[in-house]
């Protein structure tokens, strides 16, 4: 039945949310994202014509854009419905061209929330499409084609098949390649530092720690000499009251850094959860770089404080939006309806919604105040001083409800310290003095969140970029992320007690890493040979400078046929040479002389990831490969760890009357039996595996490939219902689909199941759909 509106959003979760606001002549209807886009296998840019994108509708959406004309024609007004952002004003313009729209017929609506308030409030005011914001995410489509499509072609013939280039993407490889090798350099320092416990006349005792650090194990004892017949007493005692002030609500940066370090969180996990809130109508926009806070938010948020926690603990604060080219939503990150402390949903919903109402809440409410005190400790005849520090929360304002972490997570939640009443001139004796050995640590690898506010910070990207320009450099295999054991080392403990002095050596555990990014050596040769070749793509003022430019395009103040031209005229001819000029050799190192054979050995990059190599092609006899395996680097690996690789395939014996052979490749050690092939497990070494061993992997295998399965059909082979991660799950044809939960996987027919995915309007595929990001 064709009704009078017809609205379109971009997501069936948005146009079920949004009907329920609007009368019975409204229609609600989704495009699923973008409808139309550059061909994939194409550049699709017509350069002769002022850099005009060629756009196709893609074959997936040609069923969806049919269904819109329909629905279009027999409406007498459509309202477009996408996003307030550059990317929304696209699919907006996108959806007019192709529909064929008319000025008189069409209205752009655009809003940050999904409430009723909200959806009616837009209906009440329409715009025009802005040209200028669809110029902007034009300029930033067509700009970053042209990269991906000349540089990957290089990529191809100078390091392996099916790399790829792209401007924000190779700049996050850059910092994170760059940081390891600073690791590397890092050479490490130890030192000697000094604390004490002492006593008061009370009796009560007080730590402290010495102004100075010694930077050897005789100094650091030599100060202990001194100690033990030294008299203490209480100098300066200093009382500083301070505040502390509540952070910002969130934006889409700091909304990515806190769910991680909170929650642990991916990026792209984040702003799953987060798109699934805003579209039922939970949370505002998740895509913002702004802080700003609307009077109704504010006033609600207040009436909340004070029902919570008194007035005192009130304070409205409207918070200025520090980045220039704010271009997202006009409105931070918040809960809808503020008074709704908590929501139904899964148990991330839930948890990121409790982050984001806490952290808003926060925003409004008054400083904490805490007393710090700081307690100098003399000692006769030394010019060091012992420093006792404490803090007292005074009045807990915000923190009643919400503290922002640090990437530092010594931090205590309250800072909360007290020192026991002391007064000046006092004397005191030692308990203990302890000088304990301490090194320098490199400085830390990027996680995602750090990542991200790293590129905030150089001005790189957006909002809506962070997030897939992540899962990109990870998905590419340039960068992994990892957790890595720690090492154990010792060092030196020097105690003071009763007069004596004793050093006794310990041991403890450093350098553990949890979801941290590592560059590949893939990724490591990638950025290498873009920095060599092509310096100014990678460098960070030159992607900051373009991010400003699209922010002018989007202001209707700079053409965006104009930026491409600058950009281009100087970029291709530099293609054109490098592939000209450019060494062939790229990547690789020599590691020395294979003693047996006497040939050079290399390590490189190969077809399918790094490999040793023994000989050179100019040899008579041909080159022999071994790929590195997972925890190996070009970088790193030595000589005697190269020719190791070549010690396997390793032949174990004979299982079920078959052949046991471990080896390594691309996706680390295996065991191959029988044409099929079984993983080590992290930690095994493929060099000391056993026989006996290897028949426990084969068993244990195959027993869970056993429980994946609970139904196959006799009728279609590729049709099956398997057990996953979320529970039981169709797979058919690459695709996956749910199962109702009213149904019993177990009991389903052929009929029943095709049915379920015929009725499917979307299933999960292993192959990425473009949508927007």
């Amino acid at each position: 039945m064709s009704k009078k509106n017809l609205v379109i959003v971009e997501s069936p979760a948005k146009a079920k949310t949004i009907e329920k606001f609007l009368g019975e002549d409204y229609h609600v209807v989704s495009s699923y994202g973008h409808i139309r886009d550059l061909e994939e296998k194409k550049i699709s840019i017509d350069f002769e014509h002022n850099y005009q994108p060629k756009y196709i509708i893609p074959s997936d959406k040609k069923e969806r854009v049919d269904n819109l004309k329909k629905e279009a024609k027999a409406a007498e007004t459509i309202w477009l419905a996408s996003d307030e952002d550059r990317e929304g004003e696209a699919i907006a313009w996108h959806l007019y061209e192709v529909l064929g729209l008319k000025e008189k017929d069409c209205k752009r609506i655009v809003f940050h929330e999904i409430t009723k308030p909200a959806i009616l409030n837009a209906i009440k005011n329409p715009r025009n499409i802005d040209i200028n914001l669809v110029n902007a995410q034009q300029a930033r489509r067509v700009l970053d084609r042209i990269v991906g499509f000349e540089l990957s072609p290089i990529l191809w013939r100078k390091i392996k098949p099916s790399l790829s280039a792209g401007r924000v993407q190779s700049v996050a490889v850059r910092l994170i390649v760059e940081r390891e090798r600073e690791i590397q350099q890092f050479n490490e320092e130890s030192s000697y530092r000094i604390t004490g416990i002492f006593k008061l006349l009370n009796g009560k005792e007080i730590s402290a720690e010495l102004d100075k650090r010694f930077s050897n194990k005789e100094e650091a004892e030599a100060f202990l000499e001194k100690c033990k017949n030294a008299t203490f007493t209480v100098g300066n005692i200093e009382k500083k009251p301070s505040k502390r002030t509540p952070a910002a609500p969130f934006t889409t940066s700091t909304l990515q850094q806190e769910a991680a370090r909170k929650l642990g969180f991916s990026v792209s996990q984040t702003m799953r959860v987060a798109q699934t809130l805003y579209e039922a109508g939970k949370i505002t926009y998740m895509r913002t770089d702004s802080v700003n806070l609307s009077s109704l938010a504010i006033n609600t948020a207040k009436e909340e404080i004070i029902k919570m926690a008194g007035d005192k603990y009130s304070k409205p604060r409207q918070y200025n939006t520090r980045s220039k080219g704010a271009q997202e939503a006009h409105e931070a990150i918040r809960p809808t309806y503020i008074s709704s402390q908590q929501i139904e949903g899964t148990s991330q919903e839930q948890k990121l919604y409790t982050l984001i109402w806490k952290r808003t809440i926060a925003s409004q409410m008054a400083d904490a105040e805490i007393e710090r005190t700081i307690v100098t400790i003399n000692i006769d005849g030394i010019k060091e001083n012992f420093i006792a520090t404490g803090e007292v929360v005074t009045f807990d304002g915000f923190l009643k409800v919400y503290l922002e972490s640090t990437d530092d997570e010594n931090e205590s939640e309250t800072g909360e310290n007290l020192l026991p009443q002391i007064e000046k001139n006092e004397k005191l004796s030692y308990k203990k003095i302890d000088a304990v050995e301490r090194f320098s640590q490199h400085p830390p690898r990027y996680t995602e969140a750090s990542l991200v506010r790293k590129l905030e910070e150089l001005g790189i990207g957006r909002p809506s970029t962070y997030a897939p320009t992540i899962s990109t450099i990870q998905n590419r295999e340039y960068v992994i992320k990892d957790n890595r054991e720690g090492s154990t080392r010792s060092f030196h403990n020097i105690s003071l007690k009763d007069g004596v002095i004793s050093s006794t050596t310990k041991t403890e555990n450093f350098g553990q890493e949890k979801s941290k990014l590592f560059p590949t050596d893939i990724g490591t040769v990638v950025n290498d040979f873009l920095i060599k070749y092509f310096p100014s793509i990678l460098n960070y003022n030159f992607t900051a400078d373009i991010e400003k430019e699209f922010d002018l395009v989007a202001e209707g103040k700079c053409e965006w046929e104009k930026t491409i031209d600058k950009f281009y005229k100087g970029f291709h001819p530099h293609v054109e040479d490098t592939i000209q000029n450019s060494e062939k050799k790229i990547g690789e190192r020599e590691l020395g002389i294979d003693p047996k054979s006497g040939k050079h050995v290399f390590v490189k990059i190969g077809r399918f990831g790094p490999i040793a190599q023994i000989g050179s092609s100019d040899d008579e006899e041909k080159p022999t490969f071994a790929s590195l395996q997972k925890n190996q680097s070009i970088a790193t690996i030595t000589l005697e760890e190269a020719l190791k690789l070549f010690e396997l395939p390793r032949t174990l014996g004979e299982f079920e009357g078959k052949e046991m052979v471990v080896s390594t490749g691309r996706f680390g050690p295996y065991i191959r039996h029988d044409n099929k092939f079984y993983s080590l497990k992290k930690g095994d070494d493929p060099m000391a595996i056993t026989e006996e061993y290897a028949i426990e992997l084969i068993n244990e295998k195959r027993k869970a490939d056993s429980q994946k399965i609970i139904k196959t059909f006799t009728e279609e082979a590729d049709l099956q219902i398997l057990n996953g991660r979320f529970g039981p799950y169709i797979s058919y044809n690459k695709s996956n689909y749910k199962i109702p939960k009213t149904a019993v996987p177990e009991n389903l027919s052929y009929e029943d199941v095709k049915n379920i995915i015929k009725e499917s309007s979307n299933p999960k595929t292993k192959k990425n759909t473009k949508k927007k990001s």
